[in-house]
């Protein structure tokens, strides 16, 4: 896949929740989250505050001011994935949401990528043996997903 992912806090949590953030370093190798989504992970009731920090992970701060573009129409996460990823040139980002992915990719012409898509290229790589699987493991955990994403998921990956 691509080098530089720069991660949003709820796909995190869900790959925390099925227990393969293990996934991110094999499909990328670099992977980022801005200082604002640390600190939201920190303060997650989710058990992804025990593995927060893997040494693969790296926490940087944005430079500048967040756009106030971005602070006017996300939350602060998401606003601070899409600075510090056209701040360092990130390939991807890490984003389930729907908003905070249509102002990644049609204002700032990010590449984004939403964890049904992270476990859709962990599928067709050999890292997992069902995306269905996983992804009906975060709905019955309560990680809202559409149905219609979780096909589309599927079908992709050729299950």
């Amino acid at each position: 896949m691509k080098d530089v992912l720069v991660s949003n806090t709820g796909p995190l949590i869900a790959l925390s929740m099925i227990g393969r953030m293990d996934l991110l370093p094999e499909l990328f190798n670099h992977v980022v989250i801005p200082s604002e989504v640390y600190s939201e992970l920190i303060a997650s009731p989710f058990e992804v505050r025990r593995i927060v920090k893997p040494s693969w992970l790296e926490v940087k701060m944005t430079q500048a001011p967040t756009d106030f573009l971005l602070l006017s129409v996300l939350d602060k996460g998401e606003a601070a994935v899409i600075q510090l990823a056209r701040q360092i040139s990130a390939d991807t980002v890490f984003i389930d949401e729907r908003k905070g992915r249509k102002v990644a990719r049609d204002v700032y012409n990010l590449a984004v990528i939403g964890t049904a898509g992270v476990l859709v290229q962990a599928r067709k790589m050999g890292l997992i043996d069902s995306v269905r699987e996983l992804l009906g493991e975060l709905q019955q955990k309560g990680y809202w997903i559409h149905d219609n994403i979780v096909e589309a998921a599927v079908h992709e990956a050729g299950e």
